[in-house]
């Protein structure tokens, strides 16, 4: 496929002139990423109420690109008040077992002890490609030459994708993937707003490039469930053989950093059970090592 010629002068000036190639100082010993997630459980238990399950994770990386993982859940609750009612009139159940498709499924109203692991493969992930520190650096930092950077990368992958498709799904066309283009664009531009340690220029240049992207509605100032206040943004809605799904971003602009992502999803108009949910964010430079996060 041959791309835009604003894609291509794109490229050649963030390859070659328009940015150093020189990396920023690290502000800390690891770029550090906290995600807590708030999501209903995908099926009533119990007495048939419904059961909110929280999980924290957290990610650290090195400037050479070794990283760590760490994992907690943090417990399950009532959903409702109705629900919180029905729990205690079915005795207040401290944890709840079932088995569906074969797997055993166990829930808790305490956290688990979580686990904390090296990652195997040392490196930064930016969109399919691996890359360096120095490489993240060199990132584009104007909105345009982002989005043209951005932009091409995403065509590159729909390209090979489409490619593989032939030969697991010889119905399938490029136009399948090229119609959700800039979809795909606005969540490359939302990774840069947490995923990596790029510079606060880069976030910036993401954040108006996202704001910018075709379908994405400005939802203007708004306070993430933590209260923090950021700017809110939702992603083009995606749908398709019945699925309706919905995305609401919130970000730091004094940080450029994401605050928090709402997922919405339907399908035929019903609530899917374990895929909506919120995720909070606590991005940037740590000091402190690498532990299993604390129970809340």
């Amino acid at each position: 496929m041959r791309y835009p010629v604003v894609v291509v002068a794109g490229l050649i000036a963030i390859g070659v002139v328009a940015v150093p190639a020189q990396a920023a100082a690290p502000e800390g010993k690891y770029w550090r990423v906290e995600v807590t997630r708030t999501a209903e459980h995908g099926r009533p238990v119990g007495s048939g109420y419904s059961v909110t399950e929280r999980s924290v994770s957290v990610d650290w990386l090195t400037t050479e690109g070794r990283g760590w993982v760490a994992h907690r859940k943090l417990g399950a609750i009532p959903t409702t008040k109705k629900d919180e009612a029905a729990w205690r009139a079915d005795g207040s159940p401290t944890s709840w077992t079932y088995r569906t498709e074969g797997m055993k499924i166990s829930l808790s109203t305490r956290p688990d002890k979580g686990f904390l692991k090296r990652v195997d493969e040392d490196g930064f992930r930016l969109g399919e490609k691996q890359v360096t520190y120095k490489q993240l650096q060199a990132l584009p930092t104007e909105p345009e030459a982002l989005r043209a950077h951005v932009t091409a990368e995403v065509r590159a992958w729909i390209d090979e994708a489409a490619e593989e498709a032939k030969t697991t799904s010889p119905k399938s066309k490029i136009d399948d993937w090229l119609v959700k283009l800039d979809r795909y664009v606005a969540q490359r531009m939302i990774n840069l707003l947490y995923e990596n340690p790029v510079p606060f220029k880069v976030r910036s240049a993401a954040f108006q490039a996202l704001k910018t992207t075709k379908g994405v509605s400005d939802l203007g100032r708004a306070k993430d469930p933590l209260g923090r206040s950021g700017h809110k943004v939702a992603l083009p809605v995606s749908a398709q053989k019945g699925d309706v799904l919905k995305e609401q971003f919130i970000v730091d602009t004094k940080t450029m950093t994401l605050l928090a992502h709402d997922v919405d999803l339907k399908h035929d108009g019903k609530p899917v059970g374990g895929k909506s949910g919120v995720e909070t964010y606590k991005t940037g430079w740590t000091d402190a090592e690498p532990a299993i996060p604390a129970a809340r």
